[in-house]
């Protein structure tokens, strides 16, 4: 194997907004904040929209996540003439 190839892998918590859930995984993405973990260490933390706990997919339930307008645009951008 080629060595100086691969990226570096750390431990990162990403926090799904929409729901309040975390979870500790693996990653290369770059983070300016940090959080405390249950263990009492320190992670970079990057947040996102949507996960497997906001997910209409996979909770099975139907919810209208309208950020920024985005209905809106789309229904402007749709509407019948």
């Amino acid at each position: 194997m080629k060595k100086d190839i691969h990226p570096n892998y750390r431990d990162v918590v990403f926090h799904d907004t929409s729901s309040e859930f975390k979870f500790l995984t693996k990653s290369t993405i770059e983070t300016s904040e940090t959080t405390e973990w249950t263990d009492g260490k320190t992670y970079p933390v990057f947040k996102i929209e949507v996960s497997s706990e906001s997910h209409p997919f996979y909770t099975g339930k139907k919810m209208l996540l309208d950020t920024a307008g985005r209905v809106e645009k789309f229904n402007k951008r749709y509407a019948k003439k």
